[in-house]
């Protein structure tokens, strides 16, 4: 007597469309670089050296890279200072924000998220996928949500074939 048995993947034929975070990763090594090694005995920073610095510094060494500009000294340092900086660095870095690397992260993933169709998910029921191998900031999947809202059907977290309700457009 032969038995015949059909598997059905229930989450294949659910109609589910995952999404996962992780695939856009924004590749690029991570660094910071702290303003406190400008600063004169750690306190204050001195337009004349620092304009020496801005000249002479190996700029070239952040080619291909994303710098998060952060000061850790408890000092005063000027808006003008992080702009040099920035103007320097920047054609060389991938990018360069001001912050520390939770904030270089979420701007890394915000741009990244910015060049998806949202339209390709229009009326679709959306999973945005939770654990990984790659840390994604929680910015990310807020960036995520608020891009997905207006236009899918409904957006969940975690596995296809476990989820957390997120939004469920009411029709």
């Amino acid at each position: 007597m032969e038995i015949q048995e059909n598997f059905v993947n229930k989450v294949a034929a659910s109609g589910l469309v995952t999404l996962n975070l992780e695939e856009y990763y924004p590749a690029g090594e991570r660094l910071v670089y702290d303003i406190k090694e400008n600063l004169f005995h750690g306190l204050m920073l001195r337009e004349k050296d620092f304009r020496e610095f801005i000249k002479t510094h190996d700029w070239a060494q952040y080619a291909g890279k994303n710098v998060a500009v952060i000061c850790s000294a408890d000092a005063i340092v000027p808006t003008w200072a992080y702009m040099l900086l920035s103007n320097r660095m920047k054609p060389h870095a991938n990018e360069v924000v001001f912050g520390n690397l939770e904030v270089l992260e979420a701007v890394l993933f915000t741009k990244a998220l910015s060049k998806i169709d949202i339209n390709a998910y229009a009326n679709e029921r959306v999973v945005i996928k939770g654990c990984g191998d790659i840390a994604v900031p929680t910015a990310a999947y807020v960036e995520l949500t608020n891009l997905l809202t207006p236009v899918v059907k409904s957006i969940m977290y975690g596995e296809p074939c476990s989820t957390v309700p997120v939004f469920k457009r009411k029709d």
